[in-house]
Parts: structure tokens; C-alpha cells; sequence
């Protein structure tokens, strides 16, 4: 058993020291991205506000305003991703990460006010319709724009699910949909420039705002999920399928298993049942076994709590332990490890 224990403190010494290196370099991909989001932003906005002047368009009206959102949701997400990074201290023990969700609802906030404007915008168009000069023009820079955001976007999607910020998937998230916004009014506009029925401008923008009035309302739900520890069926399933996969014979059954993200920190807690002859020093091996097994998993950002229960009779039909003399009963069936069993309640509580 020493030897074991040494071999797992060693384990942990050398993967200790590379956790500093893969947080920074997370953090300067995160800051790298969201800095580039905040510059190329306002440059795709000057586009969409320049096409908007010539044209006088109200659904390319819509797709400007829409980028203001961007740009600010970009500059909010670049401060979060800087607060998100510093360390757990005395006031903040659980760290920053929570920021990335108010910076989600902030962003989805901000989208459904631009909605408010873009509808009005689109409404006027509809009904005391104007004609749109220089339309040509306007659709080559809504198309530049649209390719822009598209680039971005995707570069934000890619690294934000690569270092796991909600911040990034979020603005990424957010810059696609704009791209489908600018899609939808650019092809409304092609129709109005080939047929010249002015009143489909108003009802594009209409119709790209209530296709922003969607994601915003999915960003808000999204991050007040995260402020409230809503479960999260995907996170809990990568850590049921992790338990699964890493099963002993030792770890005769696992419940009440909960988890919730803080930023790209993961926070784990349950109850892991052991042989009742277990030593204290074997007990605790076991848990080092685990907060490793977590910390290499997710990159070193986790924090894990695991409860201690000593196995009882009821557990002998699906208990592997052998030899094991206290026990009673005879092997039946092979318990399944998924997010049902192990997020499940033995006492019946709710």
C-alpha cells in the first residue's frame, strides 16, 4: 500500500506543475479571441452602419443594430474572461467564474432590447414605405459583414469549447445567429431590389427581430441556469461516463452525485461507498485516486468533495468485492453506472 501511495503522489507532483501552463494558456486564447471579437466587431459594424446610410434599409438598419449588441457583449466578455481567470481568494473561495454567466444574460439582455428597436424600425417600412437607393451597394457590404461574422463566430465557438468559457460559446453563439439574421435580410433584399416592393424591407427586419427575440431569450434562460445551479445533463453524463469507464471493484456504489460549472471550473460532489473494512489510509487513497482522476479529466479545473459511506447488505446483490466476510448476500446483477443511478437519492428525499 505504501508503494501505491507514493506512485499516486508522484502522479499528482507532475501533473501539478503543468496546471499552471494549461490555465494561462487558456486564458491568452480566451483574451486573444474576445480581444479580436471587440476589434473586428466594431469594424463589421462600420460596415453594416455605412450600408444602412446609403440605403436607408430598415432591415439592414436591424442587422446594425444588432452589431452594437455584438460589440458590446464582446467588450463585456473580454472584461469577464480577465475577472474569470484570477484565483479563488478569501472573499471569492469558489472562484470568479460565475461573472461568465452574468456576462451571458447581460449579452442575451442587450438582444432583446435591440429586438424592441429593430421592430419598430421594421413597422414604420411596412407601413409608410420608402424607396431604398443604392441597394446594390448595401447588399455587397451586408455580404462582406455576414462572411466576417462568420469567420469570428466559429473561431469563438472553436476555442470557447476547446478551454470551456461559457463566454466565448456565447458570443460565439450570438455571431452566428447574426449571420443567419444577415442571410435572411440579405436574401428579403435581393427579392425588394429585383421587384421593388419596399414594404418587404420592413417585414424582413421584422422577422430577423424576432429570430433575435429566440437566441436572446436562450442566452438569459442559459445564464440564469448557471446562477442557479440548474442541473446540467451533458456535464453530468461526461462525469457518470468517467466514472464508468475508471470503475473498481473497490468503489462497490456511487449516489447522489452532483455537479455544476463555475467559469471553465467544474464543481463535483458525492457519495462514494466502500467495503466496511476499509482502512482509513486505503479509504483516503482511493478519494487522492479520484480528485486526480477528475483534475487530469478536466484539465486540472475541478474541485471535488467526495462522502465517504461504508457498504451495507443491501449493496451484496451487485457488489463485485471479493473476498469480502462481511458479507451476507449473494451477487445477483451488475448495477449500471449512468446519470440516472448515480444522481439518484437512496433515503427517498427529494
Amino acid at each position: 500500500m505504501s508503494s501505491n501511495l507514493q506512485k499516486l503522489e508522484n502522479q499528482e507532483a507532475n501533473y501539478d506543475v503543468a496546471l499552471p501552463i494549461i490555465r494561462q494558456e487558456d486564458f491568452r486564447s480566451n483574451f486573444r479571441i474576445m480581444l479580436a471579437a471587440v476589434i473586428f466587431g466594431t469594424v463589421i459594424m462600420g460596415l453594416k452602419f455605412y450600408g444602412y446610410w446609403i440605403t436607408g434599409s430598415s432591415a439592414i438598419l436591424s442587422d446594425a443594430l444588432e452589431s452594437i449588441i455584438n460589440v458590446v457583449a464582446s467588450a463585456f466578455g473580454l472584461g469577464s474572461v480577465i475577472v474569470s481567470a484570477r484565483p479563488a481568494d478569501e472573499n471569492h473561495p469558489y472562484g470568479h467564474g460565475k461573472i461568465e454567466f452574468f456576462s451571458a444574460g447581460f449579452e442575451g439582455s442587450l438582444i432583446l432590447v435591440a429586438a424592441v428597436g429593430i421592430f419598430v424600425e421594421g413597422m414604420k417600412q411596412i407601413t409608410n414605405p420608402i424607396e431604398l437607393p443604392n441597394l446594390g451597394e448595401g447588399l455587397f457590404f451586408l455580404v462582406t459583414s455576414g462572411l466576417g461574422n462568420l469567420a469570428l463566430g466559429t473561431a469563438l465557438l472553436r476555442v470557447g469549447k476547446r478551454t470551456g468559457s461559457i463566454v466565448l460559446e456565447a458570443d460565439g453563439k450570438h455571431l452566428l445567429t447574426d449571420v443567419y439574421t444577415s442571410a435572411i435580410v440579405l436574401i428579403g433584399l435581393g427579392l425588394v431590389y429585383l421587384t421593388g416592393w419596399y414594404r418587404l424591407d420592413g417585414m424582413i427586419a421584422c422577422a430577423a427581430g424576432i429570430n433575435i427575440v429566440f437566441w436572446g431569450t436562450g442566452l438569459v434562460r442559459k445564464a440564469f441556469g448557471g446562477l442557479m445551479h440548474a442541473t446540467d445533463p451533458k456535464l453530468l453524463d461526461e462525469i457518470s461516463q468517467l466514472l464508468k469507464n475508471h470503475k473498481k471493484e473497490i468503489w462497490i456504489d456511487i449516489h447522489q452525485l452532483r455537479a455544476w460549472s463555475s467559469g471553465n471550473r467544474v464543481n463535483v460532489d458525492f457519495h462514494l461507498v466502500v467495503p466496511t473494512n476499509l482502512s482509513l489510509q486505503e479509504a483516503h487513497s482511493e478519494v487522492k485516486n479520484l480528485e486526480t482522476l477528475f483534475s487530469r479529466h478536466f484539465r486540472g479545473m475541478s474541485d471535488v468533495l467526495i462522502h465517504l459511506d461504508p457498504c451495507d447488505n443491501a449493496r451484496c446483490q451487485f457488489c463485485y468485492y471479493d473476498p469480502c466476510e462481511h458479507r451476507e448476500g449473494t451477487l445477483i446483477y451488475s448495477q449500471i453506472w449512468n446519470r440516472q443511478t448515480l444522481t439518484r437519492d437512496p433515503s427517498g428525499h427529494p
